[in-house]
């Protein structure tokens, strides 16, 4: 299963109410790094997915939904 994780992101941000500044913050990244996820032109470390997919699960944001 591959994640598309410019939607989790998204999905993730709109669910927590976070701008791209905060989940920045919240997942230790700079704000560019977000918004350059968020329109696929690169993709999370390794540890970041770890910390994304984490997110989805405790928010109950199904990993379906962000393939």
């Amino acid at each position: 299963m591959k994640i598309d994780y410019s939607k989790a992101i998204i999905s993730l941000r709109v669910k927590l109410n976070l701008s791209q500044q905060a989940m920045a913050a919240y997942l230790g990244v700079s704000y560019g790094s977000i918004s350059r996820w968020e329109r696929g032109i690169y993709e999370p470390t390794k540890l970041v997915k770890i910390k994304i997919i984490n997110l989805l699960k405790e928010n109950d944001i199904k990993i379906e939904e962000c393939e």
